[in-house]
């Protein structure tokens, strides 16, 4: 291999591990505002009920979810899963 087809490949190995970099800090940052967005989710579900109307809570939930699949194309990325029992 010569110097150029050296650098070059040193090169070409430097952006592919700067991009897996990027790809990898990308998705801890949705990690964190879907945990964020399923905090504040859940909140609203149970910890207000008695204070905000219901049409207020389903709005918000409503955008939340709106928010969570333009993120990451599922709108029920963050509801409960069904549970077996038995």
């Amino acid at each position: 291999m010569t110097k150029a087809e050296n650098r070059a490949a040193a090169k070409a190995w430097r952006e592919y591990r700067e991009q897996q970099r990027r790809e990898a800090e990308h998705a801890a940052d949705v990690a964190a505002d879907l945990a964020e967005l399923d905090r504040l989710r859940r909140h609203l579900i149970f910890g207000v009920q008695a204070r905000h109307h219901r049409g207020d809570r389903e709005k918000l939930m409503n955008a939340i979810d709106d928010y969570v699949e333009e993120m990451t194309g599922d709108r029920t990325k963050l509801h409960a899963g069904s549970s077996s029992i038995g």
